[in-house]
């Protein structure tokens, strides 16, 4: 590497000491501004403390001219046709013009930074790495020593910087009026361009604006990118900062873009500011609401719960129950550890078959429902709708999938005839291992009476319905006249937040049937099997969303003929959030949620129903 010409050190130990004095120099290095960060580094998001003032940011695409005027020893200068004072005037040492380093270091673009640790002033520029060592009178740049005196003088206490230096080495021109006493500097500082050509190719350019000058509180951001290749090969990568869909605090916000081109060229990182004014359009509660869409997930933590949906009003409801088809639930024991009967009862007509169970044992076993002629004469099974799910160990999943396949109401017309006093095997699922569980759903029509026994056995046979009747051990047991209920609600004319209470036993009573297997009296608690219908004539615009209660929730609803899971993949958990499951436009003729709880889920949950105006997104 060569050394440095002594004129270039003197140029930029000028630009960077500025107007420094030797005792003044620190405190004077101190009281600058604070820098915007540099290209590249990472700028304030607007999760942060907003901005009073920040400086837009682009990379020049062209520079002007700076046009200086000196007067030897006058306070008074002109910049770019401005007038200023000036704390250290151009001065005659030697023979020689003296001039002020802060005030043309700042006219010019040098940047100077005081470090305190080493009492040394220190400059980057794009190519030279400067120290200024005003103690030791000595300069370094890019690690070549120079003579403090032969580039810059201390006149009162102020950096002072050899004209001449100018002129060589940072593109200035002077010229210098005896008459009048007077310097004149033109600089002008070149633009860095964007082509590279060893590769033959340009640097993309980053580029943005916003659709609007100013955004409300919680009014979704638009942003318009305006970003472009040089080359005409595409933008094939953005990275933001700070680009939230809303912001919920008044303030001014920087937000950056930069991209990359197909060959991964990179651009200067591109800066604006985002004014949020203190007018509220959305608050950060009502803003998923309102523009979130359907299926998404709301997280909410105990403070939001109790601030703005733990005690929402009840929606009104007409309750009207279906007793056409008898509701058989074998649920207990949930775990059964030996073989035997889990549940056993008689229908005729309607009825509806529910199970689900858990292989409690050490073995596999194969679970069936075995169906008994009861009569004197041939009776046949229709099967209307079934639901199903593959053997599993996890508890939700089997509860929800089963649900879905209830719900999906797949038209079927399965029959079987069982002859007189003769016992068939009506179903019989896929042999489970040990801790794995089913859960299933069967509508049947019979025209007859048929005694339905829900066994487990190593292998299923018509004689298994012999096996020893297993004991209630505490979960839902029994025989239910309602098999369905249907709510009428008024989603047309309500103006707050409502809700609708499912599961809690109050509001939403659980069922009373018997248990033949232990004589006595019993209740659905969770109103397991039972199809709940709720039913709005022309609804308003709203938003439905489930907030689970009880604990770990997992199940389908049926929406408008929809399937909508809730959650989308997982389980929820009681606070953890909501889920909109669907929203209305207000020109709906009706809207129609089904469901019935799903098994391994805990109850109660609630169905929040949240108007919407024209804020809401289409």
């Amino acid at each position: 590497m060569k050394p440095l010409k002594k004129e270039w050190v003197v140029l930029l130990v000028m630009a960077m000491l500025l107007s420094f004095g030797i005792a003044p120099l620190a405190s004077a290095a101190e009281k600058e501004a604070p820098m915007s960060p540099a290209p590249g580094k990472e700028a304030p998001t607007g999760k942060e403390a907003p901005l009073t003032s920040v400086s837009e940011k682009e990379a020049p695409m062209s520079s002007g001219t700076t046009y200086v005027l000196l007067y030897i020893d006058k306070p008074d200068a002109f910049l770019n046709g401005k007038q200023v004072k000036l704390d250290a005037p151009a001065t005659i040492l030697k023979d020689k013009t003296f001039v002020p380093a802060k005030f043309l270091g700042d006219a010019f673009g040098m940047k100077v930074e005081w470090n305190d640790k080493t009492r040394q002033i220190e400059m980057v520029t794009p190519s030279h790495n400067i120290t200024i060592d005003i103690d030791n009178k000595s300069v370094w740049i890019n690690g070549y020593w120079m003579k403090f005196d032969d580039v810059a003088a201390i006149v009162n206490g102020r950096l002072m910087i050899k004209l001449t230096w100018l002129a060589d080495y940072m593109g200035a021109k002077y010229t210098y009026n005896n008459e009048l006493r007077r310097v004149e500097v033109l600089h002008v500082k070149a633009p860095t361009g964007i082509f590279d050509p060893n590769r033959g190719n340009s640097n993309p350019v980053a580029k943005f604006t916003f659709a609007q000058p100013s955004y409300k509180i919680g009014e979704p951001v638009k942003y318009v990118d305006l970003s472009y290749d040089p080359d005409a090969e595409g933008i094939a990568r953005y990275e933001w900062t700070g680009n939230q869909e809303a912001f919920f605090t008044p303030g001014t916000y920087p937000v950056t873009l930069t991209v990359w081109d197909i060959h991964g060229n990179k651009s200067e990182t591109y800066t604006r500011n985002l004014v949020i004014s203190n007018e509220t359009y959305l608050s950060a509660i009502e803003y998923p609401i309102f523009r979130k869409p359907v299926g998404s997930f709301i997280k909410t933590d105990w403070s939001m719960l109790w601030g703005a949906f733990w005690e929402l009003p009840q929606l009104p409801k007409t309750v009207s129950e279906d007793r056409s088809r008898k509701l058989l639930v074998s649920d207990s024991p949930e775990t059964f550890t030996e073989r035997g009967v889990l549940y056993q009862d008689e229908v005729e007509g309607k009825g509806r078959l529910y199970a689900d169970h858990i292989n409690g044992t050490k073995e596999k076993l194969s679970m069936a429902i075995l169906a008994k002629n009861l009569t004197d004469k041939p009776v046949t099974i229709k099967t209307t709708n079934k639901g199903e799910v593959w053997p599993s160990v996890y508890a939700n999943l089997i509860g929800s999938e089963a649900t879905v396949d209830f719900l999906m109401n797949d038209q079927i017309n399965e029959t079987m005839t069982i002859p007189a006093h003769q016992t068939f095997i009506y179903k019989q699922m896929p042999d489970f291992y040990p801790d794995q569980g089913v859960n299933l759903f069967y509508d049947v029509e019979t025209d007859g009476k048929v005694q339905f026994s829900f066994v487990a056995d190593r292998e299923i046979s018509q004689n298994s319905q012999t096996l020893p009747l297993l004991p209630f051990e505490g979960h839902v047991r029994g025989s239910f006249p309602v098999s369905e209920m249907t709510w009428q609600i008024d989603a047309s004319s309500f103006t707050k937040p409502s809700r609708l209470l499912i599961g809690d036993g109050v509001t939403d009573p659980f069922q009373p049937g018997y248990d033949p297997m232990r004589k006595m009296e019993v209740k659905n608690d969770g109103n397991y099997g039972v199809v709940y219908k709720i039913h709005a004539d022309k609804p308003r615009k709203l938003a439905v969303m489930i907030l689970p209660k009880g604990g770990v929730y997992k199940g389908p609803f049926k929406i408008n003929g929809d399937i909508r899971l809730a959650p989308q993949s997982g389980v929820m958990t009681a606070f953890d959030g909501m889920q909109i499951l669907a929203k209305t436009t207000g020109k709906e003729d009706s809207l129609d949620i089904e469901f019935s709880p799903p098994a391994g889920s805990a109850l109660p949950f609630e169905l929040i129903f949240y108007p919407l105006d024209d804020r809401a997104a289409e």
